[in-house]
């Protein structure tokens, strides 16, 4: 049996007859750049993240760095998250000419520690030091970061919040923190039953940004990305500064960049929105296989699942195990016909890029720990339970053979 990581010849044969069509429909139009599938596209993802303003751009890197400059974050300037991205997460900061600063991780969901993030902020405010003026919480793997606390201590500091929202499309945080606990991995709290207090992510802060990258969990057939948000002005200043700084043709206000979403890639991603429900709903079914039959083998001691928050939505964009002897693992499963990923396997500050910084190994001691132990095993909306049930066998017998 082989088995991908992902599979997008299967999803693309499911609705091969809509995205033909959509394509088509663009090339039939000749509405390549700008045009009614942006606007019909930014408008009904707008609607589905819960806010009043979308923007089609590049890339999700595109997405952030916008963001960040439209916040005003410059020279001089820092900006809090995670070792544990995509480098694109810094990439972004750099680009706007600010400094990145991590915060380890959360030893169950791999996010942004809360506490470490306050001990950070308070401690900085004791020094007289307020070059921190904003924080990119990454919804890593598909579940939401801890929301509630990183908007108070925002807040509390005057802090500007841009969710990394790039692999976590759908899923949504809900209130109050009291209901915090180890759910089930299937779907947790509806969206619709209270829609006060659940919110999807990138709505929560004051910038929200996606990527769809083919892999994505809403993915476009080329790279496309998008920023969205509630306050109006900075929409209008997000789309101008997208398009060369201009509202008009050769109408110029400032300075921007040229990052924008092509008509083809829209079409695309409108034809896919109205599924990524269901295929949502997939996901979460056979996380929860995994865990059945992980469970059944009685393998839970030697292999660590995803925990889950009970008050959150998790989308399952990579389904994560952390496991011992990784590497011989990998092999084994390999050899069985099964892919697998390692997302991530070199802690940001730990990379030759970010030397400059001055961290050193042990600097984020959780964050260097799981990048060690952490495999992406198969996970996409098609993926079937027979397939699971082989992955898992052959999982636990690699396990078993390597202790």
């Amino acid at each position: 049996m082989e088995i991908p990581l992902v599979d997008l010849k299967a999803q693309y044969i499911s609705i091969k007859t809509e995205i033909d069509e959509a394509i088509q429909n663009v090339i039939r139009k000749a509405a390549f750049i700008g045009g009614d599938e942006i606007e019909e596209f930014e408008r009904v993802f707008a609607e589905y993240c819960g806010v009043k303003h979308c923007i089609g751009v590049g890339n999700g890197t595109d997405a952030l760095h916008i963001a960040l400059r439209c916040l005003d974050i410059k020279q001089g300037d820092e900006v809090v998250t995670v070792p544990n991205t995509f480098i694109a997460t810094t990439e972004a900061i750099s680009m706007a000419g600010a400094r990145p600063v991590f915060v380890d991780i959360d030893k169950d969901t791999y996010n942004i520690d809360t506490t470490k993030l306050e001990e950070l902020l308070r401690g900085r405010i004791s020094r007289n030091d307020s070059s921190i003026k904003a924080i990119i919480p990454v919804h890593l793997y598909g579940q939401p970061c801890n929301m509630e606390p990183i908007l108070e201590m925002a807040k509390k500091y005057d802090l500007k919040v841009i969710e990394d929202a790039a692999q976590a499309h759908g899923a949504f945080y809900c209130y109050p923190k009291e209901v915090r606990d180890q759910g089930n991995v299937n779907n947790g709290p509806s969206i619709s039953s209270n829609p006060s207090l659940c919110k999807r992510v990138g709505s929560i802060g004051d910038i929200g940004c996606f990527s769809f990258y083919p892999g994505k969990n809403l993915g476009a057939y080329g790279d496309g990305g998008a920023v969205i948000t509630n306050d109006d002005e900075l929409a209008k200043k997000i789309r101008m500064f997208a398009n060369h700084g201009r509202k008009e043709k050769y109408s110029h206000e400032f300075e921007g960049i040229n990052s924008r979403l092509d008509g083809i890639q829209a079409a695309v991603l409108k034809a896919k929105l109205k599924y990524l429900e269901e295929w949502t709903e997939r996901r979460c079914k056979n996380a929860l296989c995994y865990k059945e039959f992980l469970s059944d083998r009685l393998a839970l001691k030697t292999i660590i699942q995803p925990y889950k928050y009970k008050n959150v939505r998790h989308v399952y964009h990579l389904y994560v195990v952390r496991v011992s002897h990784r590497e011989r693992i990998r092999t084994e499963l390999s050899k069985s016909g099964i892919a697998t990923g390692i997302h991530y396997p070199i802690p940001l500050h730990l990379l030759q890029a970010y030397e400059y910084l001055g961290y050193k190994q042990g600097d984020f001691p959780v964050a260097e720990k799981v990048s060690k132990e952490i495999l992406s095993l198969p996970m996409y909306p098609e993926l079937t339970s027979e397939q699971i049930s082989y992955i898992c066998d052959c999982l636990c017998k690699a396990m078993k053979a390597n202790h």
